[in-house]
């Protein structure tokens, strides 16, 4: 039935379609085929941005706007299959996020999660609930729903860092919030590091229970990250669809780290060329280290070759096969929906041509 195409039209039911519109009615049996299709149908587009072309405009902003007058200072990363609406894919939102030296971005809250993944820079940080983190590049930071956030540039150089949010999300579900800090930067109440000394060593404090979704940890240092990825490397074969592909959990119960988007990070050997492979979850991808391509076959559209060096982000639609190919030991982080769409039962994959 889904697969069907709409009825003819006579013009009987056209002067019914019309007698039925002041009543906000339309009928089912016009759209069905639209509504609900054989297979996922996305208006999401494979792109990649060159972070050598992004950066001088992202520095151009700098000195037209300030951190504090911005409140934010980023420049989003839309889709050009989704020109106008402020996303990367149809449920997530992606930016690159300036913080200039001696900068504050100022203390605010909302109902949307984010995460921060470091793309350049060392030494600024980020502070939730009252606990600061310095960021260095690859770090993977969260900052959970309705958490104060707010961040600062103590070094001498500029800050850059992806943002990747639930905002089409939460607000399909129309359950957006924000609120301004009393104060531009919060008062610290715990010592850096508090949460992973806490959290983050595969120990948990004996009487701690989970009062929310997210992880407890809220810096995933790419040290870290880099020597599992390395240690995975060196006692297995890279699987032929992934490479070596790690997902980033929540230590106390084990599901993604983030409640509304999954996070990853995969090695790809030198001269690795995965099989192709597809996902129901849009996912956006960030190169850490390393150089060489996507081939992305979209249905209808073709193939895109997406060509990427470190700092290059670039996505992958839904049910789109995509294959890498690394010319070079290469690194990759990447984030989408994906948990959100298991717990209603609706991810899926494909390996292979299938």
């Amino acid at each position: 039935m889904a697969t069907e195409a709409a009825p003819a039209r006579t013009p009987e039911r056209e002067a019914f379609y019309e007698h039925i519109a002041p009543l906000n009615l339309a009928p089912l049996w016009e759209k069905l085929h639209l509504l609900v299709t054989a297979e996922p149908v996305t208006p999401v587009l494979p792109h990649v941005w060159h972070y050598r072309d992004v950066r001088p405009h992202l520095m151009r902003a700098g000195g037209l706007i300030s951190a504090m007058e911005a409140t934010r200072r980023v420049l989003i990363l839309e889709n050009p299959g989704l020109q106008g609406k402020a996303q990367v894919t149809t449920s997530l939102f992606a930016g690159l996020q300036l913080i200039m030296p001696g900068e504050v971005a100022p203390a605010h809250r909302h109902s949307q999660s984010a995460l921060r993944f470091i793309i350049e820079g060392s030494g600024a940080y980020t502070a939730v609930d009252g606990e600061r983190t310095t960021m260095q590049p690859g770090d993977f930071v969260i900052t959970p729903s309705w958490t104060w956030h707010d961040h600062g540039n103590d070094s001498d150089e500029p800050m850059v860092w992806l943002d990747g949010l639930d905002i089409q999300i939460v607000n399909l579900l129309g359950a957006s919030f924000a609120e301004a800090g009393a104060a531009d930067v919060q008062s610290v109440t715990r010592p850096e590091g508090d949460s992973f000394a806490r959290y983050g060593h595969n120990l948990l404090p004996v009487d701690w229970k989970p009062e929310v979704k997210t992880s407890p940890v809220f810096n995933y240092p790419y040290a870290r990250t880099r020597e599992a990825l390395d240690a995975l490397a060196c006692n297995g074969a890279a699987d032929p669809y992934h490479g070596h592909k790690l997902r980033y959990v929540n230590p106390g119960n084990g599901e993604s780290a983030m409640p509304t988007i999954g996070t990853f990070v995969q090695l790809l050997p030198a001269g690795f060329a995965s099989a192709p492979y597809r996902a129901t979850d849009a996912t956006v991808y960030v190169c850490v280290e390393g150089k060489g391509e996507t081939v992305v076959s979209v249905p209808g559209v073709g193939e895109t070759v997406l060509a990427w060096e470190p700092h290059d982000i670039f996505v992958a639609p839904s049910w789109a096969a995509h294959a890498h190919k690394a010319g070079q030991e290469t690194v990759l982080f990447s984030f989408s929906d994906r948990p959100v769409q298991e717990k209603l039962g609706l991810w899926r994959e494909a390996r292979g041509n299938a």
